[in-house]
């Protein structure tokens, strides 16, 4: 697209709240670009932008310890069927999540309370009743569960963003398949800056994960950080013993709280269970840690240490292979995103503490309205 040729609105950031901003906007009626490359064929040889959406596997459910994400969830999920409609992409399983840990936690028990308070559906077990309706778990003396059967699950973060780029696209986004590489604000407008020219937007919102702040070539007190997962694929057998499996939420102190998917269907034909949940804090402060980051492969101390977590949590769990997985995470202070304007033309919608994925939708959406100048007011940069 060429210098020559301006559009009203440019999202950059084709990840999962940059897709779903662009549905919105597309919606109501804008005429937006959304900018940003596909899915890197190989991340050890992939020289360009990264995002944490090359998955198959986040959970989602409409609890949180804070109201704001409760919101954020409850009005995300509401609208997972229109978006698969809009699409023709399924993206959503609804196997329910499992919150479980310590008896005595207080932690834990905050789960029934919140859940309770919210009106979200909620099972309690504990003991014997958890060996009984989970038989796969470890141990489970002395421990509490509550089990959220509804709206909960998992998504495909890969197939969330794929279903709503076409959605976004049907409603007559131009979709740019090219990393931004920077962008300059003047009274006119906003220049974005491609491999193949330059584009000309009145106003753009960067929703591009970890590679916002270096993007503005500005810090807005958000901090990203390495994470590294391990995906344990299964023979058939395993797969079926743990049919009917839900998401896991496991409640402890860090490194002895990972979150557990179950068996899911990869593009490579297999079936892999996946656990995350990394203790180390390993900040990524440029472009080129991200890179090196992603290029590494992830940390194979953090996969031995997570695949003790899931032999202690699944009983007599039989894997053929664990493949470990790099990712990233963007934290600020205030535990909530920063999605809001940055000037007159510019707004960003970013920094997630690692709960964005299912909720995306409603943090697209808001990142659309502070583009648009609507905002709230807690959420301003």
């Amino acid at each position: 697209m060429g210098a020559n040729k301006a559009i009203k609105l440019a999202v950059i950031g084709r990840g999962l709240i940059g897709s779903a901003a662009a549905r919105h906007l597309c919606k109501m009626g804008h005429d937006v670009a959304l900018i940003g490359p596909n899915e890197p064929a190989d991340l050890s040889r992939h020289s360009g932008v990264f995002g944490s959406h090359y998955d198959e596997g986040r959970i989602t459910r409409r609890f949180d310890p804070e109201p704001f994400w409760v919101q954020m969830n409850c009005a995300a999920i509401s609208r997972y069927d229109e978006i698969s409609a809009e699409s023709g992409v399924e993206f959503y399983r609804e196997v329910g999540v499992l919150h479980v840990g310590p008896g005595e936690s207080s932690d834990v028990a905050s789960v029934g309370k919140i859940t309770a308070e919210a009106g979200i559906p909620c099972e309690a077990y504990n003991d014997t009743g958890l060996a009984e309706r989970f038989p796969y778990l470890g141990s489970t003396a002395g421990m509490q569960g509550y089990f959220e059967p509804r709206n909960a699950g998992y998504i495909s973060p890969r197939r969330l963003v794929r279903a709503q780029t076409i959605a976004a696209e049907r409603a007559g986004a131009r979709i740019i398949d090219e990393p931004a590489l920077g962008i300059s604000e003047s009274g006119s407008g906003v220049t974005i800056r491609t491999r193949s020219g330059s584009i000309e937007a009145e106003r753009v919102l960067v929703a591009a994960g970890g590679h916002t702040q270096s993007l503005l070539g500005r810090s807005l007190g958000f901090t990203v950080y390495a994470r590294t997962a391990a995906l344990f694929r299964l023979g058939a057998a395993e797969v079926q013993r743990l049919a009917g499996m839900p998401s896991m939420r496991c409640i402890g102190p860090k490194g002895e709280n990972p979150y557990i998917l179950p068996p899911i269907p990869y593009p490579d034909g297999q079936t892999w269970l996946k656990l995350g949940g990394d203790p180390v804090d390993l900040p990524l402060e440029s472009e080129t840690h991200i890179k090196d980051w992603f290029q590494s492969g992830g940390s194979i101390q953090v996969a031995d240490r997570l695949q003790t977590q899931i032999l202690d949590r699944i009983r007599d769990l039989n894997f053929e292979e664990r493949r470990v997985v790099p990712c990233m995470t963007t934290f600020g202070d205030t535990g909530l995103p920063c999605i809001g304007p940055l000037s007159e033309r510019v707004a960003v919608a970013f920094g997630c503490y690692g709960k964005s994925a299912k909720c995306s939708d409603e943090l697209g959406r808001l990142g659309g309205m502070a583009l648009l100048g609507e905002v709230r007011a807690e959420l301003a940069p």
